[in-house]
């Protein structure tokens, strides 16, 4: 069974053609890694196949239903977290997840016990009454991460998840996204850094200048190679390095 779906993409800003049409077949139960360097298209995409930015051509299923045909019904499927997301600050991490479980329409007894789960399992508790506007950006993340999760959707999207958080709330955050994945859910994760994605994800797609270069599962993609040194290659090798001669202590 394919989760998410993504026909012939397309996102032009301006004269820039940033997603050049983009296929991708993620399938269900995947803990699916999307990297790319900087400016590579994999925001925009990202974006696009949750429903926060239209496309310009192409189609976004996920589990069958059209995401911009029919929104009202992919969006209880989807929980995400995207870049640079911008939260109702002037709340406490527990009121905001509350507040996303409303807007979701969940039941207020099952939002509240879940809510506390949450804020367990990410160590938010520590936070107390602070607002989030005076949150870390790591604590940011987990209360984000949190929001998307409350109302047990069936696909995370999210885009650099472990950026700023800890050592010990990444490893929280990645038992709490590996059991989704064992119970049938499925995680895409964007991230810029290699390891990650070879420790957590068991399939992963390349993609540069808007296309996809390589896609399928981490095994196949990485060709006998770690990930970063096929990804290196699949850009076209390493570019040749600058010296900055310039760049001395200085002697005197």
């Amino acid at each position: 069974m394919i989760a998410v779906r993504l026909r012939g993409l397309v996102k032009r800003f301006g004269t820039t053609l940033a997603v050049a049409g983009v296929d991708l077949d993620i399938p269900a139960g995947s803990f699916y890694g999307v990297v790319g360097p900087n400016g590579a298209g994999k925001t925009t995409t990202l974006s696009m196949a949750t429903g926060l930015l239209l496309p310009d051509a192409g189609t976004v299923h996920v589990h069958d239903v059209d995401v911009w045909r029919r929104p009202q019904d992919a969006a209880p499927l989807l929980g995400v977290l995207p870049d640079g997301l911008r939260l109702f600050d002037r709340l406490t991490g527990p009121e905001l997840i509350s507040y996303a479980g409303l807007l979701r329409g969940m039941d207020r007894d099952v939002l509240a016990a879940r809510r506390d789960d949450l804020v367990a399992a990410l160590d938010l508790g520590s936070a107390g009454s602070t607002h989030v506007g005076d949150y870390s950006a790591g604590m940011t993340k987990k209360v984000a991460l949190a929001c998307a999760l409350v109302h047990a959707p069936r696909v995370l999207v999210l885009d650099e998840p472990f950026e700023a958080v800890d050592p010990v709330s990444a490893t929280a955050i990645r038992g709490i996204l590996r059991g989704f994945v064992a119970t049938g859910g499925t995680v895409v994760l964007s991230s810029h850094v290699m390891a990650l994605v070879e420790q957590v994800c068991d399939h992963v797609a390349v993609v540069a200048q808007g296309r996809v270069l390589a896609a399928g599962p981490l095994d196949e993609v990485r060709a006998g190679q770690d990930l970063e040194t096929r990804f290196i290659d699949l850009l076209g090798g390493a570019r040749e390095r600058t010296e900055l001669s310039w760049l001395r202590p200085s002697s005197g």
